[in-house]
């Protein structure tokens, strides 16, 4: 009998061995439960069949079709990735809405003596329990912003502060995008709904009683939104400044973004719509930079000329609590490793 989750606190207690997908490739790739693995009983093309005869021509032909596909695909699957599954193993599984697709490879691995089961509702029961989490409802976290100009390395702390055992959500890993102007990572973003999985799937494993750092972003990172509730807690949230000279930010900058900065054409694309805000002029003078391959330059005048009077501006509209200000002047491994401990240091001493 398919199971009910109330919560995703829940459902990431599910207590089985593998969770299932057995939606199509494309339904999958927009979105899944954390950890799912992807085992299709219809693919793309299938799914797309099976669904016009049931509007076109007949529901029943459709169930006819879609059984004898499920089924063969399902065949499939345990001749193959599941051919060395012992037999106490107990997988979960989920479609869309909890029926036919779920219930039906359930039922078969269920003849073979696993103890398996699916998710009332599949999908959409898990989806609603996101958007309730992320939209509806309030987290109950006590974040610190790490925050300062760009260039900063503040990417870089985070994944230094997690190493040391300080809680720390990389919303831009999450989200694969630097966060910037140019901030693509040459991939490309997961969906919204991916996004907010991940997410998720990430905020489960925090514990509410102990600090959680945050890097300080706009309400958008690249193409993907910071979901409400997480929204008003950052907003909300006192700043850990992190200051360094406009030289050595140039520098750690020309490295972190060197593939970007190495892509001409491409870089003149991102950097043209910027006309409007900057000048003629001043995007004119980044394109000569360009031209001339002179990356330390080209960042250290895109930050006098764009970053720094964009974060003035948005800091001075947002008036929020600095909890700190550490400044350094070495963005390198020993010197970004001097600013961790003391950003540890700092929030761990937090009361909030």
């Amino acid at each position: 009998m398919p199971i009910e989750f109330a919560t995703l606190a829940d459902l990431a207690a599910h207590g089985f061995d593998t969770v299932i997908d057995v939606r199509s490739p494309a339904e999958y790739a927009e979105d899944h439960l954390p950890g799912a693995i992807s085992l299709p009983v219809l693919d793309n093309d299938e799914r797309a069949r099976v669904g016009t005869i049931y509007t076109q021509e007949s529901p029943f032909l459709a169930r006819k079709l879609g059984a004898a596909l499920v089924f063969h695909n399902a065949a499939h699957h345990i001749e193959t990735v599941l051919k060395d599954k012992e037999g106490g193993w107990r997988p979960l599984v989920y479609c869309w809405r909890g029926g036919q697709r779920s219930g039906s490879f359930t039922w078969m691995l269920g003849q073979i003596g696993w103890r398996a089961d699916s998710i009332k509702g599949g999908y959409q029961t898990y989806r609603r329990l996101v958007y309730r989490a992320l939209y509806d409802g309030s987290l109950p976290y006590r974040v610190v912003l790490l925050d300062g100009y760009t260039g900063t390395a503040k990417t870089d702390l985070l994944h230094l502060l997690n190493r040391r055992g300080v809680q720390v959500l990389d919303l831009e890993g999450l989200a694969v995008h630097r966060g910037s102007l140019l901030g693509e990572r040459g991939q490309k973003q997961p969906s919204q709904k991916g996004f907010e999985s991940a997410l998720v799937g990430v905020l489960l494993t925090l514990d509410p009683s102990r600090p959680v750092v945050i890097e300080a972003e706009s309400s958008k990172i690249g193409e993907r939104i910071i979901p409400p509730a997480l929204w008003e807690v950052m907003k909300a949230a006192p700043r850990i400044e992190i200051a360094a000279p406009i030289e050595a930010r140039a520098a750690y900058l020309a490295r972190a973004y060197d593939d970007i900065l190495s892509g001409g054409d491409r870089l003149r694309d991102r950097l043209d719509p910027l006309r409007a805000h900057r000048g003629h002029a001043v995007v004119d003078g980044w394109g000569a930079l360009i031209a001339a391959g002179d990356k330390l330059a080209l960042t250290r005048a895109l930050m006098e000329q764009h970053y720094d009077p964009s974060y003035d501006k948005s800091r001075r509209a947002i008036g929020a609590e600095v909890l700190a200000r550490i400044t350094t002047d070495r963005l390198d491994a020993p010197g970004l490793d001097h600013v961790a401990a003391e950003i540890e240091r700092i929030v761990e001493g937090w009361v909030g």
